[in-house]
């Protein structure tokens, strides 16, 4: 009985212990939010952290931060523009005619044979430390490394120098490294397609051959080295937008002792490679990387003097985004990833203060945004209160529906077949598919290049007169119009004369997401309303990829991000040398129009001017025309941050933004507390219940105790 006694003495001390102001429920290490710390999730593992591999934005959520291309976008401006970041300076760029002559000023593309572009580094940048500058770590590890922390091993550094990006260049077009740009830099990196194929042959050949021998005994003829901080790489033709793949991942430059090291067997055989452990000069390093549980990037000792910047357009400088004008970069000295594979639980955290940005998610979309009666998004008063901030953006990507143009039924040139095509442009309302499923985020299109881009048109202008109607703005055509499309098409009322039947059409999709069916339905309904029907053929990513690569499907769904802000980059989504299924490129609809293609090349050379601007106009109209592509829409995105992250610009073709957010974690840590209040009486209310029930006893015990006394 004295031990039941004592049980509840200690619970009831215990409580009255706990019963403090720290909150409970936060779900980190404790101290590890010491300094200036980024809260972030992912959900699901970024496949490739190898700069010449990885492609995807959550990829380059990582990779961005911790390697550095030659250029960069300017983080405060628009137009977006690009700024020397390993470079010391804008290239040099020299023209030359077939015979090899330099030609003077900025010739026609047509008399341009070859660009050189001189490119000129910074001095003194170090690579972060890493053990794979400690060359006697190539041949032995400690015999005591357990394979727990790669960090844990000797590590040194040294400076960059130019070899570094050439050798990068030559592991894009290396056969082993399987970059998805070998392709496209084949046809105009000079030289690329060539070495290529004698490292093929190379591995074939000599199998036992290290892969940095084998990648360092062989020149590269159109990339060469000029001095200890000058190379220069040639293309072919003129390609103005070859800049902007300069500020890409891909070209990061890359040490060779990298690849030495992860050569290892012992590293080889615990999975730790350069595709999962990167090795860079950015602002950060990943110093952990636990895929099932979290990634934590740490602040780059070595990281070379780089300031916010001082300049920004009027509308953000008035947003307070120069508040830390000057300051030496990075501002905040971690990120921490965390694993959250479902959106509700990473929505709660955020409201908690647990993470720092969020972007917001169908289901959380009534309890964070609000409109007002003119249409103006804003914050609910619950957001408000917590003094989250909201930022909108139209995004440089454009979503859409895509025919196979090779189909001999939703394909070809004929007037009947555009016929059929425009009819389910008119008909598939994306203004109806925005306000379901986008919550309203997305702006519909009315052509292929997203808004932000050169060569988008707004306003009347700009409109898709096949699809719309401008009546203070634009309005989509009646189904009555689309209907006597259907009927030039030779479709009256839907039906498929050589059936007597409704027109089938076949829809592939490798869309299985929580919202898949009801968009699956909606589309089908679209189709009902010209007594089309639409026969879903769902299937996984795999077999979806190949049916696009063989031309096998007639109708798909399928988007692009700008890689660069250029028209070029949406434009050669049409370009016929591109069709998926006859060149391997990504014109998935496998659209090919002469008159197109001819300007397209004439376009894909020029400088932003106003001819190029005329240019851009006609190919539009073609496609709107041809209607290759219901356009769909563009995203607008919609994220939410808290009042200690400062500094958040939704610059879309910044991917390694991370080093200018700033952190203040007193106001956080004030907030969570504020937040997170530790709710104590249940625990009181059940010691004190717990004593109640044990007092009877207690006395029981007593009297007996009494008794034997006497």
């Amino acid at each position: 009985m004295k031990g039941l006694l004592k049980i509840a003495i200690s619970l009831w001390l215990s409580t009255l212990a706990a019963c403090s102001d720290v909150a409970l429920n936060n779900p980190y290490v404790q101290n590890e939010d010491q300094g200036k710390v980024i809260y972030s999730s992912f959900s699901e593992r970024p496949k490739h952290l190898d700069p010449a591999k990885a492609y995807s934005s959550n990829e380059y959520g990582i990779i961005a931060q911790v390697y550095e291309s030659l250029f960069q976008y300017q983080y405060l401006k628009k137009p977006y523009q690009l700024e020397p970041l390993l470079a010391s300076s804008m290239p040099t760029v020299n023209y030359f005619d077939a015979q090899g002559v330099q030609l003077g000023g900025s010739p026609a593309a047509s008399d341009t044979a070859y660009s050189e572009y001189v490119l000129t580094i910074k001095d003194n940048i170090q690579f972060q430390p890493h053990p794979s500058f400690n060359l006697s770590l190539h041949k032995h590890l400690p015999d005591d490394w357990g394979g727990d922390s790669l960090y844990s091993l000797p590590q040194s550094s040294r400076v960059l120098t130019v070899d570094d990006f050439i050798y990068q260049i030559k592991r894009l077009a290396d056969p082993q490294t399987q970059s998805p740009i070998v392709g496209l830099m084949s046809n105009y990196i000079v030289g690329f397609k060539e070495f290529s194929q004698t490292q093929a042959a190379l591995i074939a050949s000599k199998p036992q051959l290290d892969k940095v021998q084998r990648l360092q005994s062989v020149p590269m003829s159109g990339v060469k080295k000029i001095n200890s901080t000058q190379f220069s790489i040639r293309i072919k033709g003129k390609y103005p937008q070859f800049i902007n793949w300069l500020a890409m991942p891909f070209f990061s430059p890359m040490p060779w002792e990298a690849d030495a090291f992860y050569n290892h067997p012992d590293l080889l055989s615990k999975n730790i490679t350069l595709d999962w452990f990167p090795v860079g000069t950015g602002p950060y390093f990943l110093a952990e990387n636990n895929p099932n549980r979290r990634m934590v990037l740490s602040k780059n000792p070595n990281f070379h003097v780089e300031y916010y910047p001082t300049e920004a357009t009027e509308q953000l400088a008035k947003k307070g985004l120069l508040r830390d004008a000057g300051k030496r970069l990075p501002l905040s000295d971690k990120v921490i990833f965390s694993l959250e594979k479902e959106s509700i639980p990473y929505w709660n955290k955020f409201l908690q203060g647990y993470y720092d940005a969020s972007g917001i998610s169908s289901d959380s979309f009534d309890q964070a945004v609000s409109f007002s009666p003119s249409g103006e998004v804003g914050l609910t008063d619950s957001m408000l209160e917590r003094g989250i901030g909201l930022q909108t953006a139209v995004t440089t990507s454009s979503f859409y529906l895509g025919f196979n143009m090779l189909d001999k039924v939703v394909g070809g040139y004929s007037n009947k077949n555009k016929k059929l095509r425009h009819a389910i442009s008119i008909a598939v309302d994306y203004e109806e598919y925005i306000s379901i499923f986008q919550n309203g985020r997305g702006v519909a299109a009315q052509g292929i290049i997203p808004p932000e881009i050169f060569g988008h048109v707004e306003g009347e202008q700009g409109v898709n007169p096949v699809v719309y109607r401008w009546q203070n703005g634009p309005q989509r055509r009646s189904i009555d119009e689309a209907k006597k499309h259907l009927v030039d098409a030779g479709y009256t009322n839907g039906i498929d004369p050589a059936t007597g039947e409704s027109l089938v059409l076949y829809f592939d999709t490798m869309d299985s997401g929580p919202d898949s069916k009801a968009r699956l339905n909606w589309l089908r309904k679209q189709l009902d309303k010209l007594n089309i029907d639409l026969v879903v053929r769902a299937t996984d990513y795999n077999r979806f990829q190949q049916k696009m690569r063989s031309g096998n499907a007639q109708l798909y769904m399928w988007g692009w991000n700008a890689d660069y802000p250029d028209p070029e980059n949406f434009m050669f989504l049409l370009y016929g040398k591109n069709a998926k299924a006859l060149h391997g490129g990504e014109n998935a609809s496998n659209y090919k129009n002469p008159r197109f293609d001819a300007l397209f090349e004439r376009m894909s050379s020029m400088e932003n001017t106003p001819e190029r601007q005329k240019i851009i106009n006609k190919m539009v109209a073609i496609t709107r025309e041809d209607a290759p592509w219901l356009w769909g829409f563009h995203p607008k995105a919609f994220s939410l941050y808290h009042a200690w992250y400062t500094n958040a610009n939704p610059n879309l073709m910044a991917n390694n933004s991370t080093k200018y957010i700033n952190i203040d974690p007193t106001l956080r840590r004030a907030y969570q507390s504020k937040w997170n209040k530790p709710v104590y009486w249940p625990l009181l209310l059940m010691a004190f219940v717990l004593l109640l029930l044990l007092l009877p006893a207690y006395r029981i015990y007593r009297r007996i105790e009494n008794a034997k006394a006497l």
